[in-house]
């Protein structure tokens, strides 16, 4: 039986908890949202993606419906906004591998580099800060390289997500792979409501054919 929420997606499931398309496919774009991070290390400032995909579900109303597809090594939620369907991503790789997980996914959705978003952590920005960009190098980031590489594009949207840059650069990984700050963790909340209040706006408006941010 299909998780709530996924009757209208046009998906099966199999014992296996593969999901496999069908026809016909609801009306209008497919858009895919992945969210960069380490599994099995949720709360820490590298895997701020995979909070942001949470806080994305709960808003679309499927964060019970989250289902292992081991064809691209993930997690998957479909979700219905409006004409489009959106696939939200959470892979199961480490971080320097997500891109085959994204790309993947792309592949069995039948989606460009172009229609795929990336949630991602962003170390020149402060916490609470937050950019949606389409496009452009990968700027240190080893999930986001993967994902150029596997994608063989550039051209995907970003959603950086600020977590800060130390002080100190010795500091960097251990911040990067370090959980949230008490005081970082009050502001945590809006920050996810933020970031997807953007996403749900710039998926809402290219469903509608307007024109998509510059990079």
């Amino acid at each position: 039986m299909l998780p709530p929420g996924l009757w209208g997606a046009g998906l099966w499931m199999s014992r296996t908890m593969s999901w496999g398309v069908l026809e016909p496919r609801p009306p209008g774009k497919r858009w895919l949202v992945a969210g960069l991070g380490n599994p099995g290390l949720p709360g820490t400032r590298h895997s701020v993606g995979l909070a942001v995909l949470g806080q994305l579900a709960r808003r679309l109303g499927v964060a019970e419906s989250w289902a292992r597809d081991r064809r691209c090594a993930a997690d998957l939620a479909l979700a219905l906004l409006g004409d489009a369907q959106v696939v939200l991503l959470r892979p199961r790789r480490l971080m320097n591998a997500n891109g085959r997980s994204v790309a993947r996914a792309a592949e069995l959705f039948g989606l460009t580099a172009e229609e795929v978003y990336l949630v991602h952590d962003e170390l020149d920005k402060p916490l609470g800060k937050l950019a949606l960009k389409l496009g452009g190098s990968a700027r240190g980031h080893n999930g986001v390289r993967s994902c150029i590489s596997c994608l063989n594009s550039s051209a995907m949207p970003r959603l950086r997500v600020g977590i800060g840059r130390p002080t100190h650069p010795e500091a960097v990984q251990a911040h990067v792979l370090g959980y949230f700050s008490p005081a970082e963790q009050e502001l945590l909340p809006a920050v996810l409501e933020l970031a997807t209040d953007l996403l749900l706006n710039h998926i809402r408006e290219r469903s509608q054919g307007q024109p998509m941010l510059g990079p």
